[in-house]
């Protein structure tokens, strides 16, 4: 009897199927960096890689290294001093004050005053890399 009603089920099954239909299958990639994936996953895409990302930038998270208090107040010095030299040769230039020509020294720069037909001429120049400028101050400014 068993046998009977597994034969009449399959005889069922094989009468009353109906023909199977399949497709084709297609491989999309999630991630639009290779070729195909779809363009609206970059920003999810992105922020799931940034919230796993646990090692810090080492451009970003770069402190300045500890500065030396008598170098930052020789910096600052040489500073003052050579802007009160750059506003005594304006001065002079508009009649406050005159400053004489000549050579002057000021930590690592060399500045030479020299006049001339077209103004005071003032020559820097940084004695530990021989970098060098020139500049004019015209007369009657």
């Amino acid at each position: 009897m068993k046998h009977l009603f597994t034969l009449a089920g399959l005889l069922g099954l094989l009468f009353s199927a109906h023909r199977a239909q399949a497709q084709d299958f297609v491989y999309e990639p999630k991630n639009p960096a290779f070729g195909g994936g779809n363009t609206f996953n970059y920003s999810w895409l992105m922020s799931a890689a940034q919230a796993q990302n646990t090692i810090p930038d080492p451009a970003t998270t770069a402190t300045a290294p500890a500065q030396d208090p008598l170098a930052s107040f020789t910096a600052n010095l040489n500073q003052q001093v050579l802007a009160q030299l750059s506003s005594r040769l304006i001065a002079s230039q508009f009649g406050q004050g005159a400053i004489k020509p000549g050579s002057y020294s000021v930590g690592n720069y060399q500045i030479q005053i020299t006049p001339g037909a077209a103004g005071i001429g003032v020559q820097v120049t940084d004695t530990s890399t021989g970098n060098q400028t020139t500049i004019t101050i015209p007369n009657g400014l």
